[in-house]
């Protein structure tokens, strides 16, 4: 049987592979040649999970939330939980797209509640913050 050599690339890593075409009984080629790789490059680590957060909580009477503007991932809780914030504040930084963004306080108040931890990944509008 003929065999055929290919350039596979694979996560950006290029193999070199050969592959043998097996016929059937009837004469067409079957669904799944035989390859023989280079040898396979080691499984990236794992990054560490990130830190479980508590339940969320629902804004109540005289509360308001501050959600997600997009999807990403939280760096950094610059706030703490019980502080007066003005509006314009920075409670939190939230990585999208490989950019920082500073999440703000939209108005006066106190931090009521986190309803996300630094680690922790966060879809669009998703509730942030309680503020009170």
């Amino acid at each position: 049987m003929a065999t055929k050599k290919f350039n596979v690339t694979v996560n950006g890593t290029t193999y070199e592979v050969e592959v043998e075409e097996v016929k059937a009984a009837g004469g067409a080629p079957k669904a799944a040649p035989a390859a023989k790789a280079a040898p396979a490059p080691a499984p990236a680590p794992k990054a560490a999970a990130p830190a479980a957060a508590a339940p969320k909580v629902a804004a109540g009477a005289g509360e308001h939330s501050v959600d997600a503007p997009m999807p990403g991932k939280v760096i950094k809780l610059v706030a703490a939980e019980g502080a007066a914030v003005k509006a314009g504040d920075v409670l939190l930084i939230l990585e999208a797209m490989k950019m920082q963004n500073e999440i703000t306080a939209d108005a006066d108040g106190t931090v009521k509640k986190f309803n996300v931890a630094a680690g922790q990944s966060v879809k669009a509008h998703e509730s942030l913050v309680i503020l009170g």
